[in-house]
């Protein structure tokens, strides 16, 4: 069977194939509904077990990028702090304490709280996918995005997670792209290069 519900060129141009990484930013501001909005579209992505344990820090106040500023590379400074928001995607290494809320009907808690391996594992992975929800999520609803490394990672955790349990994992600018600042497509490696039909 061949499902008809699947999205124009409209759609997958504007989330996969115009889509771009931004370095520049216009002023035009990004509203915390829409950081909401963001969120609640991205929170529906699957994760293992409903695990969710991606944890996001919408930096957008002058007060919040000073306290960035210091773990940023060089290179990611200026775009960085010119960005209207930007996003540290954290997870929480204590994700499964909130397992029976959202894996009621099994005790998905005891899976991790015995394997500090497991639970890094299934944190990291599931929180990493949330994130790339987020981003798609965000230029579905009409803005662009520069997810990033180069920064710090203890400086992040400690400006922004002492005594928590969550921690950094990537960040992302958050904004109205300014084109004239983005780079031109790279290359991608072909269907054959990085895939194989078993």
């Amino acid at each position: 069977m061949t499902s008809t519900n699947t999205l124009d060129d409209a759609a997958l141009s504007l989330l996969f194939t115009d889509a771009r990484t931004h370095n520049g930013w216009t002023a035009e501001p990004v509203t915390d509904a829409q950081l909401r909005q963001i969120y609640a579209l991205a929170s529906l992505g699957p994760t293992s077990a409903n695990c969710s344990p991606a944890r996001f820090v919408f930096v957008r106040t002058p007060e919040g990028k000073q306290r960035l500023a210091p773990a940023l590379s060089k290179g990611n400074l200026d775009k960085t702090m010119a960005a209207p928001v930007t996003v540290i995607a954290a997870w929480d290494r204590k994700f499964y304490d909130r397992l029976p809320t959202l894996f009621p009907h099994a005790d998905a808690r005891s899976w991790f709280t015995g394997s500090p391996e497991a639970a890094h594992e299934t944190a990291f992975r599931n929180a990493s996918l949330q994130a790339g929800y987020l981003l798609l999520a965000a230029r579905a609803v009409g803005l662009d995005a520069g997810p990033m490394s180069g920064f710090d990672k203890a400086k992040v955790d400690a400006a922004f997670f002492e005594g928590t349990d969550w921690t950094v994992n990537f960040l992302i600018n958050l904004g109205h792209g300014d084109a004239s600042k983005v780079f031109g497509r790279l290359p991608r490696l072909a269907f054959d290069e990085a895939c194989l039909l078993a």
